[in-house]
């Protein structure tokens, strides 16, 4: 009923060795990849937390630092980065916004939104993530705009 006699070992052997071989040659590519994606995500969260600071500062009608820690982001209110911690979704007790685990910010300045969106100084902040050796920048332009960028 059945012809089939089946596959001999050699061609198992053949098989599981070319399996093994792709395996060793794109697992290397998936994980850069992998470490690309979880720094522009964590970039893009950077972004959008930074208008977020912009969108507070216009609906509050007055200024708003956006605080930039090598690990958290905090809005403070007023027009200084002097003023009290912002509290609201996405803070912890003492208004810290923490980013993923394994990523770090370095920033340039605080920008500071007026109750038009402006910011004042315009910053840079640099986003790294430990598991690579790339980093992403979120700009900050004097008219508020927010942008991602190498």
């Amino acid at each position: 009923m059945f012809d089939d006699p089946g596959h001999t070992l050699a061609e198992l052997v053949l098989t599981c060795g070319l399996i093994g071989l792709l395996a060793a040659i794109t697992t290397p590519l998936f994980l850069s990849f992998y470490t690309a994606v979880r720094l522009r995500v964590a970039a893009d969260q950077v972004a959008a937390l930074v208008n977020h600071g912009r969108q507070l500062g216009i609906r509050e009608n007055s200024g708003v630092c956006v605080h930039i820690g090598s690990t958290a982001l905090q809005y403070r209110l007023g027009s200084s980065c002097g003023g009290v911690a912002w509290l609201g979704p996405g803070t912890d007790a003492v208004g810290n916004m923490s980013m993923p685990k394994g990523v770090t910010l370095t920033t340039t300045a605080h920008p500071i939104f007026s109750y038009l969106g402006a910011a004042a100084p315009a910053a840079t902040i640099t986003v790294k993530h430990s598991g690579g050796d790339g980093a992403l920048k979120v700009s900050v332009a004097a008219s508020g705009r927010v942008s991602v960028g190498p």
